[in-house]
């Protein structure tokens, strides 16, 4: 193959193996299809696959990158512009901007990954914001985060002193977060409270939850976490839940759900070995989505925005009805 190509994956050839799918298509063998997987020749609409056996969906456009010669034999791989997804601020005042921010963007730069985050994207149109928070170097304006994996609302500070007054809220856990969640598993409580603390594992990038204090034994490890959920809709094998947080650790949805033996759906990291994975690899991404959030702004009054869940969310659960 000398020139590049893209193929449309059809409502015929939605829920296919990738590299079964490109096998058909491109009529080769499959190893041949996994080698050029993993020599980063395959993208999905204009994003590396996460694995050869990551599953279509209807609409994905699927492009093939041929390997260009730079030396008697020797090959690289043709660089293309990669495209980034982009946050959509809901949102504009003078002292803060309230922003959706999709899957698949960090919140802010994390050491070690060189990667475009949400707070060097507003930063380049919000320029006043380089100089807000803690350390605006690395974080400008960021009081709050969002997992990669997770999308939704966020509230960014344009100003130092509605950066300490969210500060102050988000210390106080006054201010209100409401996330909506898709455990698997059926879960027979319509409403309940999670406490486990949370530490970090050891060797891993995980969090731990420690369920032992729940159960009345002493722990001094972890730290305090408070995580409360109601049942919004019950499926087969799946419950979708609101979600509310009066603390803010890191992953703390996701390893509360996961030690209480209901993981998210789609979660890349907090999931049992002995679980089922088809439909996780059918979503692609994890479900988790910030939908509502309020805070008290500069003039004591209370703001509240909220959101509906992604399309792609939406279509997965219409699909598991």
């Amino acid at each position: 193959m000398s020139k590049s190509q893209t193929i449309k994956v059809t409502i015929k050839n939605a829920h296919e193996r990738l590299d079964v799918f490109l096998s058909k298509k491109l009529d080769i063998p499959r190893a041949q299809v996994t080698k050029m997987i993993k020599a980063d020749q395959v993208f999905v609409n204009k994003q590396l696959p996460k694995k050869t056996g990551e599953l279509t969906h209807a609409g994905d456009a699927i492009k093939i990158i041929p390997l260009k010669p730079i030396a008697k034999g020797k090959t690289s791989i043709r660089k293309i512009f990669i495209k980034t997804p982009e946050p959509v601020v809901l949102t504009e005042t003078s002292d803060y901007l309230i922003v959706d921010k999709p899957w698949g963007l960090l919140t802010h730069n994390v050491m070690g990954k060189d990667e475009t985050s949400l707070a060097e994207i507003l930063a380049k149109k919000y320029p006043e914001i380089k100089t807000v928070g803690d350390k605006p170097e690395q974080r400008p304006g960021i009081v709050h985060r969002l997992d990669k994996e997770a999308s939704g609302l966020i509230v960014v500070a344009r100003t130092q002193k509605m950066f300490n007054h969210l500060k102050k809220q988000f210390k106080a856990h006054t201010i209100n977060k409401e996330y909506l969640a898709l455990a698997h598993g059926r879960i027979d409580r319509d409403c309940d409270e999670i406490n486990f603390p949370i530490t970090r594992s050891k060797n891993t990038e995980r969090m731990s939850a420690i369920p032992s204090i729940i159960k009345g034994l002493p722990t001094t490890d972890g730290k305090l976490a408070a995580t409360e959920f109601e049942v919004v809709k019950r499926f087969v094998n799946f419950t979708l839940l609101k979600v509310k947080i009066h603390t803010g650790r890191t992953h703390q949805i996701r390893v509360h759900l996961f030690a209480y033996n209901h993981p998210l759906v789609g979660d890349p990291l907090y999931f049992s070995k002995k679980q089922k994975r088809k439909y996780d690899d059918l979503l692609g991404r994890l479900f988790l989505h910030s939908a509502e959030l309020s805070f008290i702004d500069l003039q004591k009054q209370e703001q509240t925005f909220k959101i509906d869940l992604p399309d792609r969310l939406k279509k997965f659960l219409n699909e598991i009805v």
